[in-house]
Parts: structure tokens; C-alpha cells; sequence
């Protein structure tokens, strides 16, 4: 189950969230470091100092993938797909394409999804 979040809506779905994780691929390697991005109003997620393995893999390759794990069992995880640029030798600025509170429909038990979900909190299938 799949709900949609507006990119323009991430920075009041992050305040739902703990540290998250940002995904970076360079063929063949995927790299995985835990982060605590700071959201714009516009929906521009800042992120200080990833690593020299991050940035080595964005100057080959721009596409991300933030997750943010739920809080409490079963919850929704906040996926957000985008594209990211170095910024000042170190950050990392990701501009998000697409973002979804997901969790699967075996967990359904679990908690109603955040306040932060945007303006059209309908599940979606998928």
C-alpha cells in the first residue's frame, strides 16, 4: 500500500521521521549511509557531508533513493526518489522527483499513516 506525498510536502513528512538512509549507485556497487537531510520549503533535501564513497558515486551517477524506516512496527516508510548535486566540496543537495509512504499490505495492523502525508492521504495499490 502506497501513499503519495508531494515533493513540495517533505519537509512536514520528515518530522514523522528519525535518521534515513540515502542509496547511491555506481555500476556495480550500491553504497548506503545513514543521514539526517535537512528539507526546504520547496522540498530540497540537504544532506552535510555523506562520505567520499557517495560523492564518488553521484559524479558518476546523479539518481537517489532516500528511505526513512518507520517509527513503530508495521508503520509506513518514506520513500523519496530524486536526482542530487555536490554542493561546497562536501553536501549534498537532492531535488526530489518522487516521494510515497509505503508499507506492505501484510502490515496493515499497523499504525494510520503520519500527519505529514501531504494533502491527499488516500492509499493507493500497489
Amino acid at each position: 500500500m502506497s501513499i503519495p506525498v508531494d515533493p513540495a510536502d517533505l519537509r512536514q513528512a520528515l518530522a514523522d521521521f528519525g535518521s534515513g538512509y540515502l542509496l547511491t549507485t555506481s555500476s556495480p556497487q550500491v553504497k548506503v549511509v545513514t543521514v539526517d537531510p535537512v528539507a526546504g520549503a520547496d522540498g530540497v533535501l540537504r544532506v552535510a557531508g555523506p562520505g567520499r564513497g557517495t560523492l564518488r558515486n553521484l559524479a558518476e551517477n546523479p539518481a537517489v533513493t532516500l528511505v526513512f524506516p518507520p517509527r513503530e512496527r508495521h508503520g509506513y516508510t518514506l520513500l523519496v526518489d530524486g536526482t542530487a548535486v555536490v554542493e561546497r566540496d562536501s553536501d549534498v543537495v537532492v531535488t526530489a522527483a518522487t516521494a510515497v509512504l509505503h508499507r506492505p499490505a501484510a502490515h496493515a495492523d499497523g499504525p494510520l499513516p503520519p500527519d505529514g502525508c501531504g494533502h491527499d492521504c488516500a492509499p493507493v495499490s500497489g
